[in-house]
């Protein structure tokens, strides 16, 4: 059982930058894939960004790639999404996910956290 708990949400003008942190429970925390994933009003989940076990690997959705890094920190179990040149169709709740396979589709992550709200105003 892996608990997330997401942090570092807010009201942020275009332009700006903010950092999410998902910080996990558990001793277990390496042994997970880590994804990034938002939604908007109205509109589906999608995937941001994941990052592999150790932190060699990652892949992003085209939207954000150049501008969202993700990167983790197994020492403090957390996962950071660093959000730069926000632009106002970034406003979504972000929620970090934990899945035992590298994968960006949200059916195969097994845990969820209860998500961030990032608001981008023009």
């Amino acid at each position: 059982q892996v608990q997330l708990v997401e942090s570092g949400g807010g009201l942020v003008q275009a332009g700006g930058s903010l950092r999410l942190s998902c910080a996990a429970s558990g001793r277990t925390f390496s042994s997970y894939y880590m994804g990034w994933f938002r939604q908007a009003p109205g509109k589906e989940r999608e995937f941001v960004a994941a990052i592999s076990r150790s932190g060699s690997w990652t892949y992003y959705a085209d939207s954000v790639k150049g501008r969202f890094p993700i990167s983790r920190d197994n020492a403090k179990n957390t996962v950071y999404l660093q959000m730069n040149s926000l632009k106002p169709e970034d406003t979504a709740v972000y929620f970090c996910a934990a899945s035992t396979s590298r994968t960006v589709v949200a059916g195969e992550y097994d845990y969820w956290g209860q998500g961030t709200q990032v608001t981008v105003s023009s």
